[in-house]
């Protein structure tokens, strides 16, 4: 796919029944249901479908990802990485599970010369991992905040969000 043709895309990771680790999923949900978002923009899903991700991210170019993130900080802290922290081995052992199974997706994509040049990662580190479809007090309130934070950053690209009445 051309590049010009490529579309921005905005992918949710995440199991929606080990708590804090639905929290991607929780905050593309919360995306679609407040906001209109115009053609040029994809929003996905994720959930933990690794290899069925693969056509979302080649048709994509940039990528937002929401996800959580393993490292040794405060719960509900908000951490960024681009892309090129994914290109320097930043991520790949301090993601989330599945993070990984995304990792490699991105790398059957390359072998396809069909991967995004641009990710985005917006991640939180969890507090809770146990069995539930809640999000953790100091977890849930950042979900308002990193869509905030995307829908600053599609604004930055020149992508127009309508919020949605009611």
């Amino acid at each position: 796919m051309d590049k010009t043709e490529k579309k921005i895309g905005i992918l949710g990771i995440g199991n929606l029944i080990v708590g804090d680790e639905g929290f991607g999923v929780h905050t593309v949900r919360y995306l679609e249901d407040h906001y209109e978002f115009p053609d040029n923009v994809l929003i996905m899903d994720g959930g933990t479908a690794g290899l069925y991700m693969s056509p979302f991210l080649e048709a994509c170019d940039p990528v937002i990802v929401i996800d959580v993130v393993d490292i040794d900080a405060e719960p509900g802290s908000m951490h960024y990485y681009s892309s090129d922290d994914v290109k320097a081995g930043r991520l790949s052992t301090r993601m989330s599970p599945h993070q990984l199974g995304l990792l490699e997706v991105l790398e059957i994509c390359k072998l396809r010369d069909a991967a995004p040049a641009s990710l985005e990662f917006y991640c939180v580190v969890p507090k809770v991992l146990d069995t539930s479809t809640e999000l953790s007090e100091v977890v849930a309130p950042r979900v308002a905040e990193i869509s905030g934070i995307i829908l600053k950053r599609l604004a930055e690209m020149g992508v127009e969000v309508t919020r949605r009445a009611g």
